[in-house]
């Protein structure tokens, strides 16, 4: 492997990520020597369609058994037909598809055969990410934090940041780039703040068979309804303190809060949810921040863009205000982490995981 990427000065990576709102598989490269960032390179997207998207629903809470596997063809053909373009990788980064995740019970579970990819493509493939930092006593999640720290000093930032992730779940992750390196105490906090897109897309794709309600048009017609929106808040997992992880569906019983509702009132309440969940996250920064910025799927929405400038008390923008790809940035972080695995640096720390000492999760396979 080490002939393939060496031991140090920076390499070609490609990172994929297949997330929790089941869209599709994204594909991007990154150069980088496991600390900095050097550029970013070709970028790639395979969507699934209606069936795949289908087993991969089905599959959901699973840990093994006949859906489980059938999620994992899945992933596994849609991987390989994708990357299978992109010829410049040293190395790549599968992260797989999340089916449950339980880090206080059953540990957590990512289907896709890094090995068999390896084999496909030819490369060495690091996957598996999350299960090193779980058997440590971590929450697996978020992993994209180190790689916000690289960004954070890409794009020059001198003050504590947050970088915003609205994908199937919300993540947050506050950024001090003063710090010399990730891993400093203070430099990174890391946590899930909430349902972000998933309660939505599964209430579109229920009651009006579409995926996603297309730049917030069903939510900006409806009005919030209050006492589902308090009801919501109520949820002991807002009051924890991080790090702290969620899986996909903890907040299934939302889509219950807003069961009588018209659609459009429904819509507007499940976009009010995700909006206060990130609120009551950004209390938990050690200081405010500069600036918000945001990623994932949820910075196109944009009843959900006002929603979030209202409620926080400083700016809030897209991450493409800043030069950084934000349909990309979770497949580029598992590029960027892959370095960091192969050259056996640190992954997740006790400020972005609460894992207790550092760790650098993830199996490699190299091709015979």
């Amino acid at each position: 492997m080490n002939r393939v990427i060496g031991k140090s000065g920076p390499v070609w990576a490609l990172g994929a990520m297949s997330g929790t709102s089941l869209d599709g598989v994204d594909a991007a490269m990154v150069q980088t020597d496991g600390e900095r960032i050097f550029g970013f390179g070709d970028v790639g997207y395979r969507p699934y369609d209606t069936d795949e998207r289908a087993v991969l629903q089905a599959a959901l809470g699973c840990w093994s058994g006949e859906r489980a596997e059938a999620a994992g063809r899945v992933v596994d053909g849609a991987h390989q037909a994708l990357l299978a373009g992109f010829k410049m990788a040293g190395l790549v980064g599968f992260h797989g598809q999340t089916l449950a995740h339980e880090p206080r019970g059953r540990g957590t579970c990512q289907v896709g055969d890094g090995a068999a990819l390896a084999a496909a493509l030819n490369l060495p493939v690091v996957w598996d990410f999350r299960s090193d930092d779980v058997a440590m006593g971590g929450e697996g999640a978020p992993l994209a934090p180190f790689f916000h720290f690289a960004c954070a000093q890409w794009i020059g930032a001198t003050a504590p940041m947050v970088f915003l992730n609205l994908g199937g779940v919300g993540n947050l992750t506050f950024v001090d780039p003063s710090c010399a390196r990730p891993e400093v105490p203070g430099a990174l906090l890391g946590f899930d703040t909430g349902p972000a897109n998933a309660p939505l897309n599964d209430l579109m794709m229920a009651r009006l068979g579409r995926a996603m309600d297309k730049g917030g048009a069903l939510a900006a017609r409806g009005l919030v309804e209050t006492g589902a929106l308090e009801l919501f808040l109520d949820e002991p997992y807002f009051a924890r303190i991080p790090p702290k992880s969620l899986d996909r569906n903890d907040f299934a019983e939302m889509i219950g809060l807003v069961g009588e509702l018209p659609d459009a009132d429904a819509a507007a309440t499940l976009t009010a949810m995700c909006a206060a969940g990130v609120a009551r996250g950004m209390e938990h920064c050690p200081v405010s921040p500069e600036r918000v910025v945001v990623t994932g799927g949820g910075r196109r929405n944009p009843v959900l863009m006002e929603m979030l400038k209202v409620s926080l008390e400083c700016p809030v923008v897209p991450v493409e205000d800043v030069g950084l790809d934000g349909d990309m940035l979770e497949a580029q972080a598992f590029a960027y982490l892959a370095v960091r695995v192969a050259r056996g640096m640190a992954t997740s720390c006790p400020g972005t995981t609460g894992v207790r000492a550092l760790v650098g999760g993830g199996v490699v396979s190299v091709p015979d």
